[in-house]
């Protein structure tokens, strides 16, 4: 295939903001093509959840002209990339293999069959609608993260199993918080760091929240509220599933659930690309877990 036959970086820029729209972003968040020359031609297309050197590395060797990921390569304002840092040597190393960089953050974390959505639809999810609602796109609501119900109720425990056989395999595992032989119905998702969104979560009537990077305090806090309201119900005379906390949580390895996008984004940028340009890119994944635990250690019962 001649590069006269590609499309340019452009056009699939083009159809990436199109499928996961800039306005999606967060104020803070800047995604969107962050290397890369607009008149390159782009005929092999690499997905990663992180853009580490060593997937980089990998996504060259496999031959990528562009490399879609989740997490952006600069989070903060940078004043140099001379390769003095690993994000200037990252950079360096992209525009001189003619590899552009997209990234996809919280515009595809909102965006539809975006972050979460895929998420939400591998769990099972149904009746799904916005954790916290951003607008429509293509006759679709979307937002940060999903509420569902599940087909059939199970228990707590029942369906952490779910979680962690759908969630890619990391050293660090899933954690789970609850009543763990409680029946629970009713889902919310937030993949990432979702521990600044508990109201939303107790606002939706949620049974179990699925996130990632839960940190101790706001758990704890969120917990015991959870347990303190249930006993109050009990206290009112309600029984059953009305006198079960709820929240329960479901802390889940960050770039691993993100990386389930790209069960939908794979053909749904190739595809995007094929109905814009006539050209249908090879895609393919990079199979690095980026999530940094190496090893747990010192572990109950072991």
């Amino acid at each position: 295939m001649s590069d006269q036959e590609k499309p340019r970086l452009a056009e699939v820029v083009k159809v990436l903001e199109t499928l996961y729209p800039l306005k999606y972003a967060e104020d803070w968040d800047h995604p969107g093509l962050i290397v890369g020359d607009l008149n390159d031609t782009v005929g092999t297309i690499v997905f990663a959840a992180d853009p580490t050197m060593a997937v980089v590395d990998k996504a060259l060797a496999m031959g990528a002209d562009l490399l879609i990921c989740h997490h952006p390569l600069f989070f903060r304002a940078v004043h140099e990339v001379s390769g003095l840092g690993v994000h200037g040597a990252i950079a360096g190393k992209l525009y001189r293999a003619h590899c552009g960089l997209w990234v996809g953050h919280t515009n595809a974390d909102v965006a539809y069959r975006g972050v979460a959505q895929a998420a939400a639809d591998a769990f099972g999810l149904q009746d799904q609608v916005p954790l916290v609602p951003a607008g429509e796109e293509h006759g679709h609501a979307v937002g940060l993260g999903r509420v569902g119900t599940l087909a059939q109720p199970m228990t707590l425990r029942t369906f952490a199993q779910r979680v962690a056989d759908e969630v890619p395999k990391t050293n660090y595992g899933i954690q789970v918080a609850g009543d763990l032989d409680a029946e629970v119905r009713k889902i919310a998702v937030l993949p990432g760091s979702g521990d600044s969104d508990f109201d939303e979560v107790r606002a939706s009537g949620a049974d179990v929240y699925v996130t990632s990077d839960l940190r101790h305090h706001p758990a704890t806090d969120a917990l015991q509220q959870a347990w303190y309201e249930a006993s109050l119900r009990r206290q009112d005379g309600e029984t059953g599933a009305r006198a079960t906390m709820r929240p329960a949580l479901i802390n889940t390895p960050h770039s691993a659930i993100e990386s389930m996008w790209f069960r939908y984004a794979l053909d749904d940028i190739a595809d995007g690309v094929e109905r814009a340009t006539g050209f249908r890119p090879e895609a393919q994944r990079v199979g690095i877990v980026t999530d940094p635990w190496q090893l747990v250690l010192g572990r109950d019962g072991e």
